[in-house]
C-alpha cells in the first residue's frame, strides 16, 4: 500500500522503504523578505522561487518524522524597546513604531489555458498553487479537476495562509496541507507558453527554450539555446542535481529565462564551468559518478535509444 511521505520537499507516495528521498531536513527560514532552508544556502525573494528550491538531503522516506518549525525572526516589542531608550537618554525624542511592509501586490494573472499548440512535457506539474497534478503524456484530459489556491501565501504574526481564503494555521507543515479554495475544469501545465509578458517591464518571459547535449566518460556538454544573453548579468548556479538559470537578452523588448533546470544526473558543483557564446549557453557538467545520461532533463521522457559516449543526442 502506498503511503505518503512527510519530509519537507519531497511529499511523494511511496511503495518501496528503502527507496531514496530528497528533502530539506532543515526548517524553513523566512527573513527580510528572503525565504530559505536553514538546512542550505539558496535564498529567493518569492514563494513560488521558494517551492523550488532543490532538496538538499538524500535519505529515506518517512511517515512520521515531524517537520521542525519555520525560523522567523522574533518579534520586538516596541513600546519597551522605546521606554528602555528613553530612560537611557532623557529628553531624547521617541521611537515611532514601525511601519509593517503592506502585502505584497498579487502575481500579474496566468494565462487560464493551455495554448493547444504548445507540446505539453510528459511529467509536467500543474502551475497553480498547491494542485500538485503531473501530466501523463497519451492520457486524456477529459474530466480534470484542478483544486487550488489562486491568491499568495500571507505570513503575518506568526499566522500562514492565502490571500484568496480565510482558513489560517499557526505550523508551516499545516500551511503546506491547506486545500485549495477553487476548483477548475482543466489543469494549467504550460500556459500560454513562450511569450508570457512580465509585469512592468515589457520583457518577453520564456518558459521553454530548446537543448541539446553530448557526453564524455566524464563531463556532460550541453547547450542551451538563447541568443544575445548579457554576460554581466547572466546567473548560472550549479547544485547537486539541477542548475539554477536567470538569462536576459540584449534583445528590445528583452527576452527572459528564468527556471530551476532538473539534470538526469548528480554533477560536481564545483568543477563545473560555463561560457556564453553568440547564440547559446554552453555547460560543462562534470558527472559525479561517471554514469551515462540517457537524457539531460530528469523530466524528459526516456526513448529508450541508448546514446554513445561522444556522441550528440538532441532533447
Amino acid at each position: 500500500m502506498a503511503q505518503k511521505c512527510v519530509h519537507q520537499g519531497c511529499g511523494k507516495e511511496y511503495t518501496d522503504p528503502e527507496e531514496k528521498c530528497y528533502y530539506h531536513p532543515g526548517p524553513p527560514v523566512f527573513h527580510e523578505g528572503q525565504k530559505g532552508w536553514k538546512c542550505c544556502n539558496p535564498r529567493v525573494l518569492t514563494f513560488d522561487e521558494f517551492m523550488e528550491i532543490t532538496p538538499c538531503t538524500t535519505g529515506l522516506h518517512s511517515t512520521t518524522d515531524k517537520p521542525p518549525q519555520i525560523e522567523e525572526k522574533p518579534k520586538v516589542d516596541e513600546a519597551a524597546l522605546a521606554k528602555k531608550i528613553e530612560e537611557a537618554a532623557p529628553g531624547r525624542a521617541p521611537i515611532q513604531p514601525a511601519q509593517h511592509a503592506p502585502t505584497p501586490p498579487p502575481p500579474p494573472p496566468e494565462s487560464e489555458d493551455d495554448d493547444p499548440s504548445l507540446e505539453i512535457r510528459d511529467g509536467a506539474m500543474c502551475r497553480r498553487k498547491t494542485c500538485g497534478a503531473h501530466y501523463k503524456k497519451g492520457d486524456s484530459r477529459d474530466g480534470e479537476k484542478c483544486t487550488h489556491h489562486p491568491g499568495v501565501p500571507i505570513f503575518h504574526e506568526g499566522s500562514k495562509g492565502y490571500s484568496c481564503c480565510k482558513r489560517r494555521v499557526l505550523e508551516f507543515d499545516q500551511f503546506m496541507l491547506i486545500e485549495g479554495c477553487k476548483t477548475k475544469d482543466r489543469h494549467l501545465f504550460i500556459g500560454s507558453g513562450k511569450k508570457d509578458k512580465a509585469a512592468g517591464g515589457g520583457e518577453e518571459v520564456l518558459t521553454t527554450v530548446r537543448h541539446d547535449f553530448y557526453q564524455t566518460p566524464k563531463s556532460v556538454i550541453a547547450s542551451i539555446f538563447l541568443k544575445k544573453i548579457v554576460k554581466d548579468t547572466a546567473k548560472v548556479e550549479f547544485l547537486a542535481k539541477s542548475l539554477n538559470l536567470d538569462l536576459a537578452t540584449s534583445d528590445s523588448p528583452p527576452k527572459r529565462y528564468v527556471t530551476e533546470f532538473p539534470l538526469f544526473g548528480a554533477i560536481d558543483t564545483e568543477q563545473s564551468s560555463f561560457k556564453i557564446l553568440g547564440s547559446k549557453l554552453e555547460l560543462n557538467l562534470v558527472k559525479a559518478d561517471g554514469a551515462s545520461w540517457p537524457v539531460l532533463r530528469s523530466d524528459d521522457a526516456l526513448t529508450g535509444e541508448i546514446l554513445q559516449i561522444g556522441k550528440a543526442g538532441r532533447a
